[in-house]
């Protein structure tokens, strides 16, 4: 993949044997955003992290999010003016379930929901405890998402077994390409 690519963990910052870790492991390049805390998670440190790293970012760079990844990428997109290529935003959390960790994340909600500058993709499981089918429906209809439901797989994290998760991989490389051919027209 020819594209810059930042890898946008949730909470605890996604293991080593997340996919988002195991994709990060093959292509070396990628980078991963960096914030003061993952397990303390402020909503801000997050998105002012985004928006530093992102600063001298390439235009076609994609941004590969779990989780309440999702969250900052949106919180950020609603005050930022830079540009990227796209996002995949997979397994967003509904900050109004009561699974969702209010002890440990805060200032995600109310969630913008307008719409996004950027071409994303919005990737669910229908039995995932931090947000249902709809909430990420509803999001990825707010967003001008194209919207993909992957099956009973939980959160989509390491407890999901998706190993390296080909499935993902093959979303973020259609969009790779998607990006490219958009701005060839342009």
């Amino acid at each position: 993949m020819h594209h810059s690519v930042l890898v946008v963990p949730g909470i605890g910052n996604s293991g080593p044997s997340h996919w988002q870790s195991l994709w990060q492991s093959s292509y070396p390049d990628w980078r991963r955003l960096i914030v003061e805390n993952w397990d303390k998670v402020e909503r801000d440190d997050w998105v002012s992290s985004l928006e530093r790293q992102l600063v001298d970012a390439p235009a076609n760079t994609l941004l590969v999010a779990h989780s309440l990844g999702c969250l900052a990428v949106a919180h950020w997109a609603a005050h930022s003016e830079k540009k990227i290529g796209g996002a995949l935003l997979v397994a967003v959390p509904d900050p109004a379930a009561p699974s969702f960790p209010r002890g440990a994340a805060h200032g995600f909600a109310p969630i913008p929901l307008v719409p996004l500058r950027f071409p994303t993709v919005v990737v669910c499981s229908t039995d995932d405890p931090y947000g249902s089918v709809d909430h990420g429906r509803e999001c990825a209809n707010a967003w001008g998402s194209e919207f993909v439901e992957v099956g009973a797989k939980g959160h989509l994290n390491a407890e999901s077994k998706l190993g390296a998760w080909p499935e993902g991989l093959d979303l973020l490389a259609r969009m790779s390409i998607s990006t490219d051919r958009g701005r060839e027209t342009l």
